[in-house]
């Protein structure tokens, strides 16, 4: 059986084909590099003043991938791309002569280097009329189908360089991504923080409760944690005198993947000294306005079907609060620990025999509470049981200072106020090792350099973090963590 002529083994060889030809005809199909005067979208904003014949002044050197070929006899239109702006090539057999045809014997998807003056045609284009031109790099796979583009979503995130030539709006996501990251760092250095940066290999396991990815170094034989949070490194430097500082960091987290999850993740963490959990607050909401603001959102935000205001101010709630007027559960410390279990099973929430109080409220509201929140919605005070590196409530013992932020029926951001008292600190860290030995394996380790250091003086410090790969998902309408991940991790391709 024979391939077809259009078939993508013939298409292929007859790229290669071309490959060989050049050789033979002494040209280098892989050039070093090529001198360019401008980025295509320098032309498209510097020649925007042109009318219909008029030429600019000067020629220009650019360069681009082809994306579109069209043949008209003695002149014909190239379209090229370089990431920047796509724009159009003007061919002439008048001004290239016997190179004319090698030009156009190039194939979608090859970079090529042009010289000549701007124009915009009679059309209205603004185009380049090409007198020189250099092939740079030949492409020997074709580019997907123009007009159905790259659609199996499997291929585009395994294969994003190809993704991002093809699907322009995937680029888009991207540069607004870099704005997100670009504004958070601008926000906060403007409010006289520092960004500082902390290891990422971590000799305990802390600071959050997933499982861990480990690792060895071989010369002493250390087992290494790649960390799952940052969190007590940087209240370290808080107690040796950074009084305001801030890590954007990537963490790692050894769970399971889906539109809400990656192993591999980015995370702002923000950490204040002589602060709470309400300066916190003040300060997440300020950011989250601002780089929506900078990547040119208004102050309704739509996320897949539902709009956001992010025009009046943040909801509030308490997390007990919230169980009964979002979750219907009228739930309270007074409450036996049998009648909270009753209640669960009854709502079908699993629950373990060493959960308390706390945690059996925090799984219903889990369950029924984080998904019905929408608009920004901030949650005040949860379980110390949950929460154990927060200072507790000073009005509510079972409590914490702890808020997190629910958008879209999802977490954000979780902050609190950071437990200063050394003694009690090591007080939750055994009780966090009887959860473990009860079978709890989120439950934390204890760190005894950490205790030492909250032993030297840690100051009152509010501490934040929040998730910038879940921020982007909402400011770009985006549905899945995986499109606002270059490159997500992906299971193993099917052989």
């Amino acid at each position: 059986m024979t391939a077809d002529a259009d078939s993508p083994s013939e298409l292929i060889q007859q790229r290669r084909d071309h490959l060989e030809a050049l050789r033979e005809r002494g040209n280098d199909p892989y050039q070093e590099r090529f001198k360019r005067t401008h980025r295509l979208i320098d032309l498209v904003e510097g020649h925007s003043e042109l009318e219909a014949g008029e030429h600019g002044e000067g020629p220009v050197s650019t360069a681009g991938r082809i994306k579109a070929i069209r043949r008209h006899g003695k002149a014909s239109f190239i379209v090229i791309d370089d990431g920047t702006a796509s724009f159009q090539l003007y061919l002439a057999v008048n001004n290239l002569e016997d190179d004319y045809e090698e030009f156009l014997s190039f194939d979608i998807g090859d970079i090529v280097g042009v010289g000549g003056p701007v124009f915009r045609t009679r059309r209205g284009e603004l185009s380049v009329e090409v007198k020189e031109f250099k092939l740079l790099t030949k492409s020997l796979l074709p580019l997907p189908e123009k007009w159905h583009g790259l659609k199996d979503v499997e291929i585009r995130y395994r294969q994003r360089y190809l993704d991002l030539i093809v699907n322009p709006d995937v680029r888009k996501v991207f540069d607004s991504r870099i704005a997100v990251i670009s504004g958070i760092r601008e926000f906060l250095n403007e409010r006289m923080f520092q960004e500082v940066e902390t290891p990422m290999l971590q000799s305990i396991r802390g600071g959050a409760p997933p499982w861990p990815f480990t690792t060895q170094h071989h010369p002493f034989f250390i087992v290494f944690f790649l960390r799952v949070a940052p969190y007590f490194y940087l209240t370290r430097l808080v107690v040796g005198g950074y009084d305001r500082i801030y890590e954007i960091n990537r963490n790692f987290r050894n769970e399971g993947m889906s539109i809400m999850h990656n192993p591999e993740f980015t995370m702002l963490e923000v950490y204040q000294a002589y602060a709470d959990y309400g300066d916190m607050m003040e300060l997440t909401e300020g950011l989250i306005k601002a780089v929506a603001k900078r990547i040119g959102l208004g102050d309704k935000v739509s996320y897949q079907g539902e709009e956001l205001d992010f025009g009046a101010p943040f909801i509030k709630m308490t997390f007990l609060e919230s169980l009964k007027t979002v979750g219907g559960f009228d739930l309270s410390f007074d409450m036996s620990i049998d009648e909270l279990r009753g209640i669960a099973e009854e709502a079908e929430v699993p629950v373990n025999k060493a959960d308390g109080k706390g945690k059996i409220m925090t799984e219903i509201f889990e369950k029924y509470v984080e998904g019905k929140l929408i608009q920004p919605t901030f949650i005040l005070d949860y379980p110390v049981e949950v929460t154990p590196l927060a200072k507790g409530h000073p009005d509510h013992p079972e409590l914490a200072e702890r808020f997190e932020l629910m958008m879209c029926g999802r977490e954000i951001a979780n902050a609190f106020s950071e437990l200063t008292d050394p003694l009690e600190q090591r007080r939750r860290f055994e009780k966090q090792v009887e959860l473990r030995t009860a079978g709890d394996d989120e439950a934390q380790f204890l760190d005894e350099d950490f205790l030492r250091a909250l032993e030297i003086g840690l100051p009152p410090t509010g501490g934040l973090g929040i998730g910038i790969d879940r921020l982007v998902m909402i400011l770009t309408d985006s549905a899945s963590i995986r499109d606002v991940i270059l490159f997500p991790q992906m299971r193993p391709e099917a052989r």
